[in-house]
């Protein structure tokens, strides 16, 4: 399968590239082992996401996700964030092949892991649940 115009643009163009200096939040998801690796840092203004970054080491399809899931949580209330899954992600994308489909969950993963992050540094309460580690199905074939 070709990849779709817009996680070919995502991928040339990424949007919100970059580390964040004092960021309120940051999320590191992925591993060596299976290529992908993201880190996301966001910034949260009385709730809400006013600034989000990402660096990807990975493929493409890595990097599309990563930059379109940026664009997606910015301006969202963090609560908003959490609810963004892989496959809004993907089906904002124009689709993803399906062995690429480990790189949307990644990109969930982080803004999750990133959200995390800002609720431990604020001691704000959460139900660990919204938090549980998925498994990348790609690391696992």
């Amino acid at each position: 399968m070709l990849y779709s115009e817009k996680v070919m643009d995502h991928f040339q163009n990424p949007r919100n590239l970059g580390k964040m200096e004092n960021a309120d939040g940051i999320g590191e998801v992925g591993n060596a082992k299976c290529g992908d690796i993201m880190k996301m840092y966001i910034k949260v203004d009385d709730g809400i996401i006013t600034d989000v970054k990402f660096n990807t080491f990975g493929c493409g399809s890595a990097i599309a996700t990563s930059s379109m899931a940026t664009e997606m949580i910015k301006g969202k209330s963090v609560e908003d964030a959490l609810e963004l899954s892989n496959k809004a992600v993907v089906e904002a994308l124009d689709g993803l092949p399906t062995h690429k489909i480990h790189c949307s969950v990644l990109a969930e993963e982080a803004v999750k892991a990133a959200v995390k992050d800002y609720y431990d540094k604020n001691n704000i309460s959460y139900d660990p649940a919204l938090f549980a580690e998925g498994e990348c199905p790609h690391c696992h074939e």
